[in-house]
């Protein structure tokens, strides 16, 4: 790795209540393996020689991170979050000190199966290419629009269709610039690519694997489970 690699940071939302999971709490707190999702998460991205630091936003009710073996880790800092995931990532951004750390990473809490390899790519071409990149993977099903009842309104092309993952890479300063000029704008923003979209900056897709799958439904802990023993067994 070279040196200009050497310090980068990753905003890590964590403060949504995972609804959806029918869970007693939040989805990054769920265990795969007597570890905590998150704590997979962060693991893994501390693995990789280019980070230098870890910045969860939680809940200000959060009553689980400081029971967590990474709530110790010197690499590792939390911020305050907010009611939507862009505050909370807007949270992160605005405590890292953008001299030190002019570039910086965004990845979801709960997407704790994150290619080494995929993570390395994406650093690589964002700094090689100067501007800002997303991991992701071409839509490989036929694609429907439909009406709100459901009914089918046409086939969409997939052709340059892309499911966007996370990390998502971009300069700290116009990140942070982005999401706000968004926000002032009406802007919605569901990830840091729509706002830097929505800034008229450019931004990149890095082909990575399916695999790295968000946890939002049950079922996903048990796959989440799967992929990191096959990602384990092919170290």
């Amino acid at each position: 790795m070279t040196e200009t690699t050497s310090r980068l940071v990753v905003v890590v939302p964590a403060a949504g209540v995972g609804k959806r999971m029918q869970a007693n709490c939040p989805k990054q707190y769920l265990e795969i393996n007597n570890k905590a999702v998150i704590e997979h998460t962060v693991e893994r991205l501390l693995s990789h020689q280019a980070i230098d630091h870890i910045i969860i936003a939680l809940s200000e009710e959060d009553g689980y991170f400081g029971d967590l073996a990474i709530a110790n880790n010197p690499r590792v800092k939390t911020v305050k979050g907010g009611k939507e995931r862009v505050d909370s990532v807007l949270a992160g951004l605005k405590s890292i000190d953008v001299d030190m750390f002019p570039w910086a990473l965004v990845h979801d809490a709960a997407r704790p199966c994150l290619s080494l390899v995929d993570l390395n790519n994406l650093i690589e071409f964002c700094l090689h290419m100067g501007e800002g990149g997303i991991l992701a993977y071409p839509v490989k099903d036929t694609m429907k629009r439909t009406r709100s009842s459901g009914l089918i309104e046409h086939t969409v092309e997939r052709e340059n269709l892309w499911h966007a993952l996370t990390p998502q890479m971009y300069k700290t300063s116009e990140l942070i610039t982005a999401i706000e000029s968004g926000l002032q704008n009406k802007v919605e923003i569901t990830d840091e690519s729509s706002a830097i979209e929505a800034n008229g900056l450019p931004s990149h897709v890095v082909a990575a694997s399916p695999n790295n799958i968000k946890i939002t439904q049950p079922e996903d802990l048990a796959f989440a489970e799967f992929i990191l023993a096959q990602q384990s067994e092919n170290k």
